[in-house]
């Protein structure tokens, strides 16, 4: 995963957790949601990053190995 995504994801995730705890405080159950949503979004991201660094870290032993 590139510091750039790590970066982007790990932005994403903050400004749900602030959206979350912002429509918590204010009542405001839209906002929360839509907190909730950005830090699930910002997870699934994480995990399809990661997935690719896995992929290619295969495909590099399978090379060398060769």
């Amino acid at each position: 995963m590139g510091t750039e995504d790590k970066a982007s994801n790990k932005a994403q995730d903050m400004k749900g957790k602030v959206k979350e705890k912002v429509g918590s405080a204010t009542g405001n159950e839209d906002l929360e949601a839509k907190g909730r949503s950005d830090q699930a979004k910002s997870a699934l991201k994480d995990v399809g990053e990661e997935a690719k660094d896995a992929a290619s870290r295969v495909k590099d032993a399978l090379t060398h190995n060769k």
